[in-house]
């Protein structure tokens, strides 16, 4: 306990975590208070998230970056599963699917390219495993094309209905959840020399004891979930106080505030020449979306949805996350990365939230 009080004593981010509780109170005392309550919980999540990255350095540090990255992608996508699994259950689908392809375009473009700009800034050429990085775009390029077909044949074949479309639906997520736990299988235990880091680490603290550090990633990981759903119930009314569109904001803000802790990890991890770890985090956490979280949320919704959700996402969407998974793969082919590869990704995904700004796609 000792390592983790004198961290927040001398890291003035984590002094933040003040705003933790004040949040829950203002939820109990001022629950119209939307706008409030939004800048609150952005505040709160901010040092959760620091706090989490600084567990899941720990824990890799003993396991090594590939497990690290798989870890921290896990919780952080627990926090998007349990929200999604409230709006799914009340049968928001729109907003269940915007947020599930607004974090996976915001995990292969913002979190990557943000994390190889930092770590580019600090070092002129980092190196990174270049098949653990393939492997994962291939992940997620799978994904991409099981969640593209039920799109294009409803498009292309207006004869086909939605009872067809959510039994492809059912049996794509079936597919995508094997195809996942194969992966897994692969990278973990019967290939696991090929995933190791290319660059060693740069020396820094001493980690945590790894009891400490997976009690305080559990218990982060709840309060991220917390103050998430207060963060959501208040971002729509707050969106409309400052301007933004539904579309931006279930696309952008909700990916990345959601996404908070998991870039916390990325972006530490490459300004400390860790850009496995990085990768790791970032391809890691959006082929798990793909592959995990948006397949077990088709096939939950049998049971506690108002009705069977779907794969078939609007266009807009469908377009952006294929692109996304063509940059990553083009990027991440070479083994080698500098600050100006950051940029390119930073710049796409700046394409795509200008568009959803001032063009909202019609999202059905």
């Amino acid at each position: 306990m000792k390592p983790l009080l004198k961290e927040i004593q001398h890291n003035k981010l984590l002094w933040l975590l003040a705003f933790v509780p004040v949040v829950f109170v203002t939820q109990q005392l001022e629950h119209d208070a939307h706008t409030l309550l939004f800048v609150l919980s952005v505040l709160a999540i901010v040092p959760l998230a620091a706090l989490l990255s600084h567990a899941t350095e720990s824990v890799a540090a003993k396991t090594g970056d590939a497990v690290g990255g798989l870890l921290n992608a896990t919780l952080g996508n627990l926090t998007e599963l349990v929200i999604a699994l409230t709006a799914l259950r009340a049968g928001q689908f729109v907003l269940v699917k915007a947020s599930l392809a607004g974090a996976i375009v915001t995990n292969t473009l913002f979190m990557l390219g943000a994390s190889l700009l930092l770590g580019g800034l600090k070092y002129h050429v980092q190196e990174f495993n270049r098949i653990s990085a393939r492997m994962q775009a291939g992940l997620l390029f799978l994904a991409t094309v099981a969640l593209l077909i039920p799109s294009a044949v409803s498009q292309a074949d207006s004869v086909a209905g939605a009872a067809f479309t959510q039994r492809l639906s059912a049996g794509l997520s079936v597919l995508l959840i094997i195809a996942y736990a194969l992966g897994m299988l692969f990278s973990l235990k019967t290939h696991p020399e090929l995933f190791a880091s290319a660059e060693p680490a740069e020396a820094g603290e001493a980690p945590w004891p790894i009891s400490l550090a997976l009690a305080t990633l559990a218990g982060v990981t709840v309060l991220v979930g917390l103050v998430s759903e207060v963060f959501v119930e208040s971002v729509q009314k707050a969106a409309e106080t400052f301007g933004m569109s539904p579309a931006f904001v279930g696309f952008i803000v909700v990916a990345l505030v959601g996404a908070a802790a998991e870039m916390a990890s990325a972006f530490s991890g490459a300004r400390k020449n860790r850009l496995d770890l990085s990768i790791g985090v970032s391809l890691g956490s959006a082929s798990q979306i793909a592959l995990f979280v948006a397949p077990v949320l088709v096939l939950v919704s049998y049971l506690i949805g108002p009705m069977p959700m779907d794969l078939q996402f609007w266009p807009g969407a469908v377009v952006m996350m294929l692109i996304a998974t063509m940059a990553a793969s083009l990027v991440t082919n070479s083994g080698r990365s500098a600050w100006f590869v950051g940029v390119l990704l930073l710049m796409v995904y700046a394409i795509f939230a200008m568009t959803l700004y001032l063009l909202p796609p019609r999202m059905a």
